[in-house]
């Protein structure tokens, strides 16, 4: 394996593997947000 190929190679791993992760905490935050709703807050303090 000659430098160019191990250069791209490392290239699409690395772009791919931060795709993956931020396509994973993408979903981990919708997920928690489906479980645990915001809920609106009243003028009067919550009273």
């Amino acid at each position: 394996m000659n430098n160019l190929t191990f250069g791209l190679t490392m290239l699409v791993v690395g772009m791919g593997g931060t795709l993956a992760t931020l396509l994973l905490i993408t979903v981990l935050i919708r997920v928690l947000v489906a479980c645990f709703p915001v809920r609106p807050e009243h003028p009067d303090g919550g009273k």
